[in-house]
């Protein structure tokens, strides 16, 4: 079969086609560069070289959808210890009441547009890069921690008034960078799970927003992820969203990819367990990307991680994936 491009392949398997070789990328967090954007930027692009990449999972440090509102962070600036909230920003029921929409050229989320920016700028080769977004629950989980299910129970106005512009403030950012060239989003909910809340609470306080931040790229956007995060997951609900990928922990977390391909004919991204990589033997990797191609096939499929990959994951082992990942 003739050599593809990057793009090519990835365009290829999200439309379920034969494809030269199965599409690889992988992700982990940046933290002791992911408050400048233009070092963030350069590093993705050298990493993206060096693995090989088909595309590129934009990092931004996961609580930045939250800051503007008044989360506060601790910034550790090393390799291996990411950003972590210090002090949520709820405190008493009312304050949902005093979330407003914001710009996505305004503080946290302008960092994360310059990202994407300089992304477009430094890119010499044309491959997707995809722009790492979250449910607007998800967004409020962050700011609140878990007191925000106490208060979506027993005050559930104010929660959905503060939803609504968690909603038209990811909707900008999602503008935004639509406009600064992005390829798709990576949609993240870390909520959608019976953990967390029932079918009816996911219904009215998740999937309602989710659809509508989906909505305003699903028709612009060419590659569009859903990553579904944590066990116990609404698994078939979430799988008719309006995305055209599905990421989850397929590797330790039901459903496995042959049991999903039963509920969805959606492009899988998944087969490394994230988990497991970090402490892998070398000469392990390839088979387990074998075994991954095996039980889901090869078309509708990138093989990725079903989640960021640990950050004390050895080089040795993300170049055994890459050089693996090429000969399926």
């Amino acid at each position: 079969m003739q050599l593809m491009t990057k793009r090519e392949r990835v365009m290829a398997a999200i439309r379920g086609e034969e494809v030269d070789k199965v599409p690889f990328s992988l992700w982990y967090h940046l933290p002791h560069l992911d408050q400048d954007p233009i070092a963030l930027a350069e590093e993705q692009i050298h990493l993206a070289k060096l693995y090989d990449l088909d595309f590129i999972k934009m990092m931004p440090f996961g609580n930045y959808v939250a800051q503007d509102y008044g989360l506060s962070v601790d910034f550790f600036c090393t390799r291996t210890q990411p950003a972590f909230e210090r002090k949520f920003g709820i405190e008493s029921p009312d304050e949902w009441l005093q979330i407003e929409p914001l710009s996505a050229t305004y503080g946290t989320y302008g960092k994360q547009l310059q990202l994407s920016l300089q992304m477009k700028k430094r890119l010499k080769e044309d491959i997707p890069y995809v722009q790492t977004i979250f449910s607007p629950l998800t967004v409020a989980k962050k700011l609140a921690g878990s007191r925000v299910f106490e208060d979506m129970r027993n005050y559930p106005d104010y929660l959905h008034k503060a939803l609504a512009a968690i909603t038209e403030t990811t909707i900008n950012f999602v503008k935004a960078n639509i406009d600064a060239g992005v390829s798709g989003f990576f949609f993240a909910t870390q909520c959608a799970t019976r953990d967390y809340l029932t079918l009816e609470e996911h219904s009215g306080f998740g999937e309602a927003y989710d659809r509508r931040v989906i909505e305003a790229y699903a028709d612009i956007t060419p590659f569009n992820i859903l990553h579904i995060h944590g066990p116990n997951t609404y698994f078939k609900q979430l799988a008719e969203y309006p995305v055209n990928c599905i990421n989850w922990h397929d590797r330790w977390v039901e459903p496995d990819m042959k049991t999903a391909r039963t509920m969805s004919d959606k492009c899988f991204l998944g087969g490394i367990n994230e988990k497991w990589l970090e402490h892998a033997e070398y000469d392990e990797v390839g088979e387990h990307l074998r075994q991954a191609v095996e039980t889901a096939g090869r078309r509708s499929l990138m093989l990725t991680p079903g989640c960021c990959i640990e950050l004390d994951t050895s080089e040795k082992n993300l170049l055994a994936a890459s050089v693996a990942a090429h000969g399926l």
